[in-house]
């Protein structure tokens, strides 16, 4: 109750003002006070709740009376259990947690004194309370904070609450940035840091939450100088001089700045007066102190000549950077004049910019304040620095707007204010860098939107979530907003009555200053209803799409002219890849929302013949749609003998000539012409330039429109494929004048890579009147064009455009390809060729070799330019250009190819270097140690030169080229074996104790990153090996067994990490990673760095759940245990243990009396007196060796991963199934177990059994195959079963010293067929003695029946009912083999005692049928039967090995045809076996007899027969004899394979073609009223996939006959030739290509992995030189070898390892022939005496000796493939 007031009191203050008074010490302490005007909202407040962390309070209180306060802080005081155990890092995490929650609440409680008097003030209701109650009447989701404000009521007078407090050395909400001995020069200074998410409490008590606002006044008291003053001068005044060339101290506050004065009492110390009267949240409350310079920003001549107010702006950094100050923020004047003119004033009175150091963000925006980091600020030599600094220091006024001023009213609203903020960034982006930077920028985030929203991302704004955004997913929300905004624009523009969001965003500015936004939260659904209520259109199908639901549309477009309708046909497909990601997933499908259409309209622009573009609007309302788009004239596309072309040509030459009209002229036609090396012959053959040849000057003659543009007015995040000729697309590439235009040119000519699109992107790199963004992706794409079947053209057009940079060869017609590139001194002034220039260093080191190495020019190419390169008299830096031209050098040292690895290999195979890469390395390095030691004597900006250098060495590690050294700082040492003991201590002391904040943050980052890097990259292979060679023996039935131990790739990973003895088991990490997460001081994020490595590499110890004990008061009425067996009593399913065999033969007994229930509930058993001492749960009957097996059993299986939904009973209303109990007529969990179990309601061991297998029966009677519950159910019955078997195993040898005395006649136990499984087993009495019979265990005999064989002491037992009245006359009843007394398990029920209900004749008809079975098997199988005496024990003669049978076969054969049967396979049995009105079945005589008529034949090898897998759920009973062909009919063909089905399906969806027949067709929608008139079995791909989830293929052959059902139905509605058919052949070749792969025969992964590692061994060593290449008959001078060789027969190890790779092999022999057919290849050209002939010898006796060894030592591995394919059990299966 206490805590619940509490809770309540919090939401029922207000704070009106506080103030802050602190005086600052740089040796890292603050100390000071704050005052807090709170208003009280409730008569009973007694106690102030406020937040408070890291802060020493001294001192409080309230209206001036001293109160009494407690301040905890729970994230400081974190203790576990065992401190000292690693693996009890889940109980810190909850901790963690529990304090995060704690401190929610407030850490800092304050007692209101009984001195202080609430009174009312008489105005109802406060300001802020009645604003945001307004708020309620909103249909939107509720703020998390202020909405949570109740309904406001009587004001009262406000309080003064006075804190005193202190703050020493903080780690958190203040950052002391001091000198240190690796930073000796480093400036002191303080800042507040957004270091955590609760960072304003850290340095302030305060009411911590977003929404909370008041206004503010600071007062900083700061020493004047930092330095010591100058004793030996003195002022006028006498006081000591100020030190020499030293700064006066200065304190940025958020606010204004109302006065500086000096201190009253100590002249050296000077005190800053701030006030802030906009109302602020004290997360946007922020300052800084120290020796700051401080440069105005000036204000605007033009803005001042129009009277506008301009805010006064200040820009601050540290001694040393003020050349760089003015650079790099004079032009946040144009930036707050524009956001002013365009969106409303400013909401504050001045604006600050301050740089510091150690920033562990970029920025940190608060009110008229932002905090930067130094790396920002730039010199008047910089280039790309400018572009960087401008659009992050824009964003960051933009935030004043929207972000502080402007707030989200939920958490779910952070996109909308975050997106708005760079929305208007954009904007002035736009018009600062210009129009074409704007859109191309737009255009390459849509592009990483399309790629990033694939279904792994969640909708931007999600109103049913609290919290605020992960931060994982926030980069994303903030790349996705600004475009969602920018395409709302587009859309509301074309509205007509709108002018989009610019008439928008001024009125959401102004409700914000003029007070009408509450509380200035804005909201999703206000910010929609504004623009609805601006533009008039309803945006709830935009909102529902863009806003609330996730994914990105992909359209595929085709177009064709139609001559006769004079139209474009357009053709649209939209597929939505992330609901098809999601669609089989529901719950994924309902957190993220996936969008499975996407609906609005798109505009397409038509180029027609003339050159004059059209419009046309495709309206979107369906995946498929073929539009008829109007053409509107009849010209053709320009040929070159027109006078229109001989006209352009003569204005191209003028402008070559230097015409400036006719220059800018032909710039409006055609971007390309007037380039002076295309009009010359000589210059183009210079230059390779190709051109269209005749044909493809006649198809372009022929085509009618020069190009077509889809979405020419960006208004889809789409990812959008239209194909048209490549001729068209160098059109739009050459005379469409927008940027979006042109990269969707180059990115579609570059995936056709020919001579021509070589040429042009050669054209468009050297024009200028294109944008230099477009000339730089046309040098990347020349790349493509680098490939050897364009004889590297690509490259030489990169070489001939860089040439334009360097001294030019004494001959033009020099090869380039061996030409040195020596280049001119650096003359940076064009930018845009500064670019080009990088664009080309970068591309031409990306080109490759087909073995993925670069080649050696391109190096050689690379090192000249850092060696040559001079910058003396350049008036720009050059430093991001060596940066690009040392990183370029590391790209291309590294093959893009992966390594080769093998399962024979200890380590990765790398190519063998020549002496030229080594040389070329040598070089590399050598270039790059003198730029790094230049950089140390003249530092680059930031010294980025330095960290390029840096950053080459871990991508060279990874490469192997390069040994580790301590220069490559953490990110290549996190690339090699930093787990090492010593590495290790020494990462964990940087994650503790390193004085940077953003080290310690990046090294715990990168700790868990590099170790799933490590994985990938084979560094844990050998535990990976041993991991996969763990072998897991099946039977037969793999797609179970595979479903059951499948395991994922993180998984394996994970569980490979904690293995590794390295990792998991290492002792260092185990000693020192608990006390570093255990630190007070330690960073937050560094301790969930820790916490998630530990996670990773170290399993979790489960903490006991806390015992709850309720005391509940006496009562009179007498308490009794709970009846378990009343509901299955009065089912008539069970009876007791005594009752005579003689009473199962009558009709169902009635319902026991409630006494003898009540009797037996107690735990009394019947006819059996116990006495007192005996334990409670013993007395059912149950041994005491049973009682501790079957509790170990229940707590393993408690403890086991699967068994949480089957702990406790099912609640209908918790678990939201409310029919339940209506399916299930007998649940049973693992706690009601327990319970019986402690009862004594089991009588034995098998009980228990029987009723767990009763909780797995409902659990998969309930919930449908492939659930979640029927799965875990599967998982735990397994676990169970390998649990069970040992534990039978142990009993069964303890029992064998005593046997219990019978009291009783045997029960006899016989399967119903009819009846549900019953709730529990049935008892039994103890079993009759048998001398020569091992003891049972259970205390039951079976009857056997069938075919099994009686001995004599036991035919007494068996009652002559039970008798076959079909058994052949003179047949000798056969004898059982001795038997265990094993109870047999039965997969999915237990088993019921016998009850007569008439349905004996059934179980006659069930013998007679297994007895004719017995008659089958003998007539099929012709066995030689060996006599042998009656009681020889029937152990099967399998292969070696294999467990023989435990038990008799008789019993199984019982249990099999009794036993209700589930499966399909025995589907013939059930049905025969399920009929209420038995009906006799007549023997029919085989015609053959049997070979021997003895009693006891003896089991053969025959006798093994094939058995089903005991694994899984899904269980059967085996059986010792065959299951009859007659059953095994209704399941012939090839077992459905599942997950290869749903791989056809996947691989056919991708075609275009595949939309058609993804569903249902539905006449009205699809035009074809008639179609079910025709096609009476209907079919499609959709129905096919829900009908595979759904379970109703058995076999390969019913889907595939289901897909040609597809097909045929297709052409029989449709006329052939028409589109539907011809998609059905195209969906049809896709699916029967696809459809053999399923059926094709290759090597195991085992096999294959074993091969490749021996071609590996092989190809390493040295005899096998001579095959290790195919034969060059030119290179090695034998022109004949063909000629004696087919070249079909030809073999060598490269071309027998590539057809490995392939999986060309379908077995082993396979491969030694190939192997074989190589060796003889060599000796017949050769010669058997020949070196060649001898070196083929060795090679073969070595490829042998490989084989031999590898077939010997994976004998193991071969006989898991054996026991794949054959039906046999494995020796680890249990039997039944």
């Amino acid at each position: 109750m206490a805590n619940l007031l509490s809770v309540l009191l919090y939401y029922v203050i207000f704070c009106r003002h506080q103030k802050v008074v602190l005086e600052i010490d740089f040796s890292g302490c603050l100390w000071g006070y704050t005052e807090i005007t709170v208003v009280p909202n409730h008569a009973n407040l007694r106690t102030i709740h406020l937040h408070s962390r890291q802060c020493t309070i001294h001192s409080v209180t309230v209206a001036s009376h001293q109160a009494d306060f407690i301040h905890h802080d729970p994230l400081t005081h974190i203790n576990i259990s065992t401190p000292q155990d690693c693996h009890t890092y889940p109980e810190l995490k909850r901790k963690i947690y529990s304090a995060l929650a704690e401190g929610a609440e407030g850490e800092l409680s304050i007692s209101i004194p009984k001195e202080v008097a609430l009174r009312q003030s008489g105005h109802v209701g406060h300001s802020m309370a009645s604003g945001l109650a307004s708020e309620v009447a909103t249909p939107e989701p509720e703020t998390p904070g202020p909405s949570q404000t109740p309904v406001p009521g009587p004001e009262f007078m406000p309080i003064v609450v006075h804190i005193e407090y202190s703050l020493r050395n903080p780690v958190d909400g203040v950052q002391f940035v001091l000198p240190t001995d690796a930073h000796p020069y480093r400036v002191p200074h303080a800042y507040t840091t957004p270091s955590s998410p609760d960072a304003a409490r850290c340095w302030v008590p305060c009411v911590d939450n977003l929404w909370e606002k008041c206004t503010w006044e600071f007062e900083f008291v700061v020493p004047r100088y930092l330095e010591e003053p100058d004793l030996t001068r003195r002022d006028d005044d006498g006081e000591f001089g100020e030190p020499q060339e030293s700064m006066p101290t200065v304190v940025i506050c958020s606010g204004d700045l109302v006065e500086q004065v000096a201190h009253p009492n100590n002249s050296n110390k000077t005190i800053f007066l701030f006030s802030q009267t906009v109302l602020t949240s004290v997360q946007h409350v922020s300052f800084a102190a120290g020796p700051f310079h401080v440069y105005p920003i000036a204000a605007d001549s033009t803005e001042e000549a129009s009277g506008a107010t301009q805010p006064p702006m200040h820009a601050f950094c540290l001694p040393g950077h003020e050349a760089m100050l003015h650079t790099s923020t004079s032009f946040l004047r144009s930036a707050m004049n524009f956001y002013s003119t365009d969106f409303g004033s400013y909401p504050f009175g001045s604006y600050k910019v301050v740089t510091v150091d150690e920033m562990p963000a970029q920025r940190f925006d608060s009110a008229s304040l932002s905090l930067i980091t130094a790396d920002l600020l730039h010199g008047d030599d910089a280039i790309e620095q400018v572009i960087e600094t401008r659009q992050a220091l824009s964003h960051a006024l933009a935030c004043q707007w929207m972000g502080i001023n402007i707030l989200p009213k939920a958490w779910s609203d952070t996109w909308l204010v975050n997106g708005l903020a760079l929305y208007i960034t954009g904007l002035f982006i736009r018009k600062l860098l210009g129009n074409n930077e704007y859109r191309y920028r737009l255009k390459r985030d849509m592009q990483r939107v399309v790629e990033w929203d694939n279904g792994s991302m969640p909708p931007i704004c999600q109103p049913q979530h609290f919290d605020p955004p992960d931060s994982a997913t926030l980069p994303f929300v903030n790349l996705k907003s600004p475009l969602v905004l920018h395409i709302l624009d587009r859309r509301l523009g074309k509205s007509g009555t709108s002018l989009g969001l610019s008439r928008v965003l001024p009125k959401i500015f102004l409700s914000a200053i003029s007070g009408e936004l509450q509380n200035n939260a804005l909201s999703t659904h206000s910010f929609l209803r504004t623009c609805r209520k601006v533009s008039g259109i309803d945006l709830r199908s935009f909102a529902e799409q863009w806003i609330y639901g996730s994914g990105c549309p992909a359209f595929g477009f085709s177009a064709s002219f139609n001559r006769k309708k004079m139209a474009v046909e357009i053709t649209m497909r939209q597929e939505a890849p992330a609901y098809r990601a999601l669609e089989h997933n529901e719950v994924s499908k309902l957190l993220f929302k996936p969008v499975p259409f996407f609906e609005g309209q798109m505009t397409v622009r038509i180029h027609e013949a003339d050159g004059t573009p059209y419009e046309h609007v495709l309206d979107i309302r369906s995946p498929f749609k073929r539009y008829e788009v109007p053409f509107n004239t009849k010209y053709k596309r320009i040929r070159r003998n027109t006078k229109r072309y001989l006209a352009r040509q003569a204005a191209a030459q003028a402008a070559a000539e230097g015409d400036a009209e006719a220059a800018e002229a032909m710039g409006l036609v055609d971007m390309g012409f007037g380039l002076e090396i295309w009009e010359k012959e000589r210059e183009r053959e210079i230059w390779k330039v190709a051109d269209w040849t005749e044909e493809d000057e006649q198809v372009m003659s022929g085509a009618t429109y020069e190009w077509i543009r889809m979405d020419a007015d960006f208004e889809w995040i789409a990812a959008i494929a239209f194909e048209q000729p490549d001729f068209m697309w160098v059109s739009q590439l050459q005379r469409d004048r927008d940027v979006v235009a042109q990269l969707e040119a180059i990115h579609a000519l570059a995936k056709l890579p020919t001579a021509i699109v070589s040429s042009t992107f050669t054209k468009t790199v050297l024009v200028s009147n294109y944008y230099y963004r477009i000339r730089c992706e046309a040098a990347t794409a020349l790349v493509n064009c680098a490939i050897r079947r364009l004889e590297f053209l690509g490259l030489f057009h990169l070489f001939k455009l860089f040439l334009r940079y360097c001294y030019d060869p004494e001959d033009v017609t020099q090869d380039l390809f061996t030409h040195t590139y020596v280049p001119k001194p650096n003359d940076f002034s064009d930018l845009a060729e500064y670019f080009v220039r990088k664009a080309l260093v970068h591309a031409i080191s990306q080109v490759r070799f087909e073995n993925g190495k670069t080649p050696a020019v391109v190096r050689q190419f690379l090192i000249d330019q850092l060696r040559y390169n001079d910058n003396t008299a350049n008036s720009y830096s050059d430093a991001f250009y060596i940066c690009t031209l040392i990183s370029t050098v590391a790209c291309a040292t590294v093959s893009t190819a992966p390594p080769e690895r093998g399962e024979l290999l200890k380590e990765e195979v790398q190519a063998e270097h020549n002496a030229e890469d080594v040389s070329l390395m040598k070089q590399a390095v050598d270039e790059i140690t003198r730029y790094r030691s230049m950089d140390r004597l003249i530092p680059s900006p930031h010294n980025v030169v330095t960290t390029a250098a840096l950053e080459v060495s871990p991508s060279s590690l990874n490469a192997r080229k390069l040994h580790a050294s301590p220069d490559c700082r953490f990110d290549g040492l996190f690339m090699s074996r930093w787990y090492a003991p010593a590495i290790m201590r020494y990462v964990l002391a940087v994650m503790a104790n390193d004085s940077s904040r953003l080290v310690r943050r990046h090294v715990a980052r990168c700790a868990c990153q590099s170790l799933a890097l490590l994985v990938s990259m084979g560094e844990m292979k050998n535990a990976l090996k041993d991991s996969e060679s763990l072998l897991i023996e099946e039977d037969g039935s793999i797609p179970p067994q595979a479903k059951e131990t499948k395991k994922s790739e993180v998984d394996m990973m994970i569980k490979i990490l904690r293995k590794d003895r390295e990792i998991g088991k290492n002792e260092v990490l185990r000693e020192f990673l608990m006390p570093i997460a255990l630190a007070p001081d330690v960073d937050h994020e560094v301790r969930w760095g820790i916490i998630k490595l530990a996670d990773i590499v170290l399993r979790g110890v489960e903490e006991a759940p806390p015992k709850v004990t309720i005391h509940l008061p006496p009562t009179p009425v007498a308490e009794q245990p709970p009846n378990f067996h009343r509901s299955s009593q009065a089912r008539g399913s069970t009876q007791a243990a005594a009752t005579p065999v003689t009473a199962r033969t009558g009709t169902m007994p009635p319902p026991p009396l409630p006494a003898k229930a009540k009797s037996k509930a107690k735990g009394k058993p019947v006819n059996a007196a116990k006495p007192a001492h005996v334990p409670k749960a013993q007395s059912g009957g149950m041994s005491i060796n049973d009682i501790r097996a079957c509790r170990n059993a229940l707590k393993k299986l408690k403890l086991h991963k699967s068994a949480t939904l089957f702990i406790q009973p099912v609640d209908p209303v918790r678990d939201h199934v409310p029919d339940y109990y209506e399916v299930i007529k007998n649940p049973m969990d693992l706690s009601t177990i327990g319970a019986k179990l402690e009862e004594g309601h089991y009588k034995d061991r098998f009980a228990f059994e029987a009723d767990f297998h009763l909780m797995i029966v409902n659990a998969k009677q309930y919930n449908g195959a492939g659930s979640y519950a029927h799965t875990e159910a599967i998982f735990l019955e397994t676990f169970f079963e390998k649990l069970w078997n040992r534990i039978n195993k142990t009993l069964e040898a303890a029992n064998k010293a005593a046997e219990p005395v019978p009291n009783d006649l045997p029960s006899i136990v016989v399967r119903h067929p009819l009846q549900k499984p019953p709730q529990q087993a049935a008892s039994a009495a103890p079993p009759l003695p048998a001398a020569k019979q091992p003891p049972a265990p259970r205390p039951v005999i079976k009857l056997k029946v069938g075919g099994a064989h009686v001995k004599d002491s036991e035919k007494s037992v068996v009652e002559k009912p039970v008798e076959n009245p079909v058994e052949k006359p003179g047949e000798t009843p056969k004898v059982p083999p001795k038997t265990k007394g094993r109870k047999p398990k039965i997969p999915d029920e237990a088993p019921p005692p016998y009850v007569d209900d008439g349905s004996h004749d059934l179980l006659q008809e069930v013998i007679a049928i297994e007895r004719e079975k017995d008659e089958e098997k003998r007539h099929r199988k012709i066995v030689d039967v060996t006599k042998e005496p009656p009681l020889a024990k029937p152990s099967g003669s399998g292969p070696p090995g294999k467990r023989r049978k435990p038990n008799g076969e008789g019993d199984d054969d019982v249990l099999r045809f009794a036993t209700p049967i589930q499966r399909k396979e025995r589907s013939a049995v059930a049905s025969s076996s399920s009929s209420t009105t038995p009906k006799p079945v007549p023997h029919v005589p085989k015609p053959k007899k049997e070979k021997a008529p003895e009693p006891t034949p003896t089991p053969g090898p025959a006798a093994e027969v094939p058995r089903i897998s005991l694994k899984g759920k899904e269980r059967e009973v085996s059986s010792a004899q065959p299951t009859p062909s007659k059953p095994r009919a209704a399941s012939s063909g090839t077992a459905l394979n599942e997950k290869r089905c749903r791989e056809v399906l996947r691989a056919i969806s991708k075609l275009p073609e595949y939309l058609i027949f993804a569903q249902p067709v539905d006449p009205a929608r699809d035009g074809c009223p008639t179609y079910f008139d025709e096609i009476t079995n209907p079919m499609d791909f959709g129905t096919m996939g829900q009908k595979l989830s759904e379970g109703k293929y058995s076999t390969m052959e019913d889907f595939a006959k289901d897909a040609d059902l597809v097909f045929s139905n297709c052409r029989k509605f449709n006329p052939p030739t028409t589109y539907p058919v011809n998609c059905a052949d195209v969906v049809e070749r896709a699916f029967k290509k696809e459809w053999s792969k399923v059926f094709e025969k290759k090597l195991s992964w085992a096999e294959k992995r074993s091969l490749q590692g021996l071609m590996t061994t092989l190809v390493k060593e040295d005899i096998s030189f001579v095959f290790r290449e195919p034969v060059d008959p030119v290179l090695l001078g034998i022109p004949t070898y063909f000629q004696v060789i087919p070249k079909k027969d030809a073999r060598d190890l490269r071309t027998i390892r590539t057809k490995l790779d392939t999986d060309k092999y379908d077995s082993m022999e396979a491969f030694e022939a190939d192997i074989d057919l190589m060796i003889r290849n060599a000796v017949t050209f050769n010669g058997a005496d020949s070196e060649v002939g001898r070196i083929a010898f060795v090679v073969r006796d070595r490829a042998k000796d490989l084989l031999g060894n590898m077939r010997s030592g994976g004998g193991v591995k071969k006989r898991k493939e054996a026991d794949k394919s054959t039906p046999q059990p494995a020796k680890k299966v249990k039997l039944v």
